[in-house]
């Protein structure tokens, strides 16, 4: 096992990463045919006045809409990929294929850590699952409704955001790739920019997408 760490200091930006990259990732990953990611398991930390004035069940909606943002986030990173010629002979499984497949086996957004990646992969008929942890700080205007449970957009005027992100093999579970990341965001960023910022380096150590 091998392990990269590494400062990165973009303008106004201070990204913090840690990457694993499974020695056989390589060669495993030829053999792979299709793959999919599921829903990011997602805390958002809030102001205390805007958790006062949230209801739990606004927040849990909240967090589940930007676990499923992220999710089609990198779907479409995938897509671009494949479009560029950037992507190993491999088919993404569409998201709403995926949650589909899910709602039907009864697993959801609150029970799917109950769920091994093998045991979610062999569900979806994918050879490797792409998963993770979101976590975001998501400070709005004062003049924000909290009372519609909805917050436009995915990032807002976020500050911080870590993401944890991992793929896993399905024929036996094994870590194959693991990514850490902590960067600042900045006043209207969308999900499909956190995953580029994310990705834009760690793509070249990621068996999908080397050249």
């Amino acid at each position: 096992m091998k392990f990269v760490l590494f400062l990165l200091f973009p303008i106004s930006i201070l990204a913090q990463t840690s990457l694993y990259e499974n020695p056989d990732f390589d060669d495993i990953a030829k053999s792979h045919k299709i793959i999919a990611m599921v829903p990011f398991k997602t805390q958002v930390k809030l102001r205390p006045k805007q958790m006062k004035d949230m209801t739990d069940e606004q927040l849990d909606r909240l967090e589940k809409s930007e676990g499923e943002s992220i999710q089609s986030a990198m779907y479409s990173w995938f897509l671009k990929r494949k479009k560029r010629g950037k992507l190993l002979n491999l088919e993404i499984q569409d998201p709403r294929t995926t949650n589909a497949i899910l709602f039907k086996k009864d697993i959801s957004y609150e029970n799917i850590l109950e769920y091994t990646p093998a045991e979610l992969a062999k569900l979806l008929e994918v050879d490797a699952i792409i998963s993770g942890d979101f976590e975001t700080d998501k400070p709005m205007s004062e003049g924000a409704s909290l009372a519609l449970g909805l917050l436009v957009g995915f990032w807002g005027s976020t500050n911080n955001a870590v993401i944890n992100m991992s793929v896993h093999n399905a024929a036996d579970g094994i870590l194959l790739w693991n990514y850490n990341k902590k960067v600042r965001g900045s006043l209207g960023s969308s999900s499909e920019d956190l995953i580029n910022i994310l990705m834009r380096k760690a793509s070249r150590r990621l068996a999908y997408t080397k050249q």
